[in-house]
């Protein structure tokens, strides 16, 4: 698609609507909590989503036609782990205690009920939170990310090289969260990268090793998964949609596929020529797939 085409698109996707209620136009606002605050931002209006991040994510990094897209029917509500990005704070170094940043800020904006969306490191935080918390999330989305507990296809050398970079350029990009080898895919990378550098504050995105250690940490410790998670994703009753790219250097589909008759709330969705980013590179047709799952 021309970019002057999906420009156009862009605008009937928001069209009626404040530009302050959109991704490119959200205010950041800061929920103070014990120990830490939370950067968040709120598009929309409906049944809550709470969107956990991915490994060096921020606010920023979202695609925002992905998140104006869900904001059509849904309160779309991205915030940054403690410690990282616009929030305050150290990051912990497990997922259930990462987890505690999404009942945390629910309980802040008075939420009752939420449904959980996580992508990549974020998704081991969604299925956490799920399992953790379930009278608060009724749902949970994982984009990109491998269940709890052991792997049995581990992450490709080509991601890690890129993921652990100080700075990210647009080659990066297209071999952590793209197909290399599908021209479309890699049309489509450079679409979405355009419409997230125009609100992306670079010096927010985590560039250390003494950060990325501390997720290295929490990672460990979701496939060393000592309390047990896995075995509560076959007990949960929260419906759990997994949607991945079929080429995911970082968060192989093959990891699902030996809990695939065991895990009776789950439901997969695989994209064609698609890698770690299925929501940025098909963020409408992503999209689709959340809404007539959140619907059922």
């Amino acid at each position: 698609m021309k970019t002057n085409s999906l420009n156009a698109l862009i605008l009937t996707t928001v069209v009626g609507r404040n530009e302050k209620d959109t991704a490119h136009g959200s205010e950041t606002q800061y929920a103070e909590l014990s120990g830490r605050t939370l950067a968040y931002r709120s598009i929309g209006s409906g049944t809550p989503i709470i969107l956990s991040n991915r490994f060096r994510g921020t606010l920023d990094t979202w695609d925002p036609l992905f998140l104006d897209t869900l904001a059509e029917n849904f309160r779309i509500i991205t915030f940054d782990y403690t410690g990282i990005g616009y929030s305050t704070g150290t990051l912990p170094t497990n997922v259930i205690s990462v987890a505690k940043d999404i009942k945390d800020l629910a309980s802040y904006l008075k939420l009752d009920k939420i449904v959980v969306l996580g992508w990549s490191w974020g998704g081991l935080i969604a299925q956490a939170a799920a399992l953790e918390y379930p009278e608060l999330i009724t749902r949970a989305v994982v984009i990109g990310a491998v269940p709890l507990g052991e792997r049995i296809v581990e992450i490709g050398p080509a991601f890690l090289e890129a993921a652990v970079k100080p700075i990210n350029d647009f080659d990066d990009e297209i071999i952590l969260f793209y197909e290399p080898k599908s021209q479309k895919s890699i049309e489509a990378a450079k679409i979405s990268y355009e419409r997230i550098r125009k609100r992306l504050d670079v010096s927010k995105i985590p560039s250390t090793m003494e950060v990325f250690q501390l997720y290295f940490q929490a990672g460990g410790a979701a496939v060393e998964d000592k309390e047990g998670l896995r075995d509560k994703l076959k007990e949960t009753t929260v419906p759990i949609l997994v949607i991945s790219g079929d080429n995911d250097i970082s968060a192989a589909i093959e990891n699902w596929f030996p809990l695939l008759r065991e895990l009776p709330t789950v439901q997969i969705i695989i994209l064609p020529h698609a890698g770690h980013a299925p929501q940025h590179q098909e963020p409408l047709l992503t999209a689709g797939y959340i809404n007539t799952f959140l619907s059922q």
